[in-house]
């Protein structure tokens, strides 16, 4: 394989070979390849996109660019990506609660980087949780517990850190291809059989339309079957946030009230579906209704947060102890009556990172009990003087520029808009 001669190939629209394939990613790998060709086929692969047959090829060759991880249980391996949004604090109460019906769940999870807040980050935030495990470790809470999370480590899936370094720079983040390659090359190297996909769609999410949504749910479907995984996608609505809360600590606050049978309705219940399908694929459940009805059960009676407290032990946490809180806060109050028509997640998203729950570039440390919590949703009646939101930080300035925002992401009109969907819809088939 000549390099030149590669991205020529893509350059012109045409379709790369396997072998070819694979020879290019073990030159990403052991940097054999210098940037300024890697970067010239990935604004060729931006550009001209990939065949199916393509992607699997490229997704299977980074996920063996590195170590795999392999398991041997009485139960069935399941996991979920979302691709990100506002407020989306799902993950948190789903791994335990994924565990309580019978899966296990070895979820590998990422930080958040501008207006989209990661899991790691959250977990952080519980006093001692240590997100860096070996993966021998990882292997043993999953196998022992039902679930485990952690960061991506130096030895899953290399290929993928270079190719995204330099996408990030390079504007070729917006590729499905390359999207679809860089999730399913990390998902499927930790050693889950089933995995499902929440792909966000609206303004505070990555795929603004639905065809774009689905196109990449079709695409990590096809993807995952093709490499052998049972794969399932829910198409969700981020036009919202998530929720009432966004930010590290209070997310997670709001998380152990879903695990109590608590919180917001359309946390729990995208927490409660997620888990039904989960199941259901990994053909514990008939039906996802079955699954969903014994998953309410758990919530209820304590089994799910139990697993999560021994989770939470197990990697240093201590789910007892206080979650760090803000120096400052102001409440927002209504200037006026009617029905709150937007919550406008885009702009609550910039507003957290205003108030410091976020990084702007990778090097930056968010504080962890900085955002927004008692945030109003769509399709509520409120008075004038009724509370529109919290806002917490560091510092009043940062108070201060929030607040100044708050009322351009809230739109309150005389009459209820119709309410939105928060799932658009689930796809089982590519």
């Amino acid at each position: 394989m000549i390099p030149q001669w590669f991205i020529e190939e893509k350059r012109d629209k045409k379709t790369h070979s396997e072998v070819d394939l694979r020879e290019w990613i073990a030159g990403v790998t052991n940097q054999t390849l210098p940037d300024y060709q890697i970067a010239a086929w990935l604004m060729a692969v931006y550009l001209n996109g990939m065949t199916d047959s393509e992607i699997a090829i490229l997704t299977d060759a980074m996920l063996h660019s590195g170590e795999t991880i392999a398991f041997h249980l009485n139960r069935p391996t399941a996991d979920k990506h979302s691709t990100g949004g506002i407020g989306d604090k799902i993950s948190i109460p789903l791994a335990p609660l994924c565990a309580a019906l019978g899966l296990a769940v070895p979820m590998i999870s990422g930080r958040g980087l501008g207006i989209t807040g990661g899991t790691l980050d959250k977990l952080e935030s519980i006093p001692g949780f240590n997100v860096h495990l070996s993966i021998t470790e990882f292997k043993r809470l999953t196998e022992t517990i039902g679930c485990c999370m952690i960061g991506q480590t130096e030895t899953l899936a290399p290929a993928d850190r270079r190719l995204y370094a330099l996408r990030d720079v390079t504007g070729t983040v917006p590729s499905i291809p390359l999207i679809t390659a860089s999730i399913m090359s990390k998902k499927l190297a930790e050693g889950a059989d089933t995995l499902l996909f929440d792909v966000k769609v609206g303004n505070g999410a990555f795929m603004k339309s639905l065809p774009e949504a689905r196109s990449l749910a079709h695409h990590l479907i096809t993807t995952g079957q093709t490499l052998g995984r049972t794969c399932r996608a829910l198409i969700t609505d981020m036009n919202q946030p998530l929720g009432r809360t966004v930010g590290n600590a209070l997310e997670v606050k709001e998380s152990l009230e879903i695990l109590r049978g608590e919180g917001p309705e359309d946390v729990r219940h995208l927490t409660l579906l997620e888990a039904a399908h989960m199941a259901n694929a990994a053909k514990l459940f008939d039906t996802p209704e079955q699954a969903y009805e014994y998953a309410e059960t758990l919530l209820k009676n304590g089994k799910a947060m139990e697993i999560f407290q021994k989770m939470c032990h197990a990697q240093g946490g201590n789910p007892e102890a206080p979650l760090p809180k803000p120096a400052c806060t102001k409440t927002i109050y209504a200037k006026n009556s009617g029905f709150v028509t937007s919550v406008h997640a885009e702009k609550i998203g910039k507003i957290a990172l205003t108030l410091g729950a976020g990084r702007v570039k990778v090097s930056d440390t968010p504080d962890p009990a900085a955002g927004i919590e008692h945030l109003v949703q769509q399709g509520e009646a409120i008075a004038k003087g009724d509370r529109l939101c919290t806002l917490c930080a560091s510092t009043e300035t940062c108070l201060a520029q929030a607040a100044e925002q708050i009322y351009q992401a809230i739109t309150i009109a005389d009459a209820p808009a119709p309410k939105s969907k928060r799932v658009y819809e689930i796809i089982e088939h590519p």
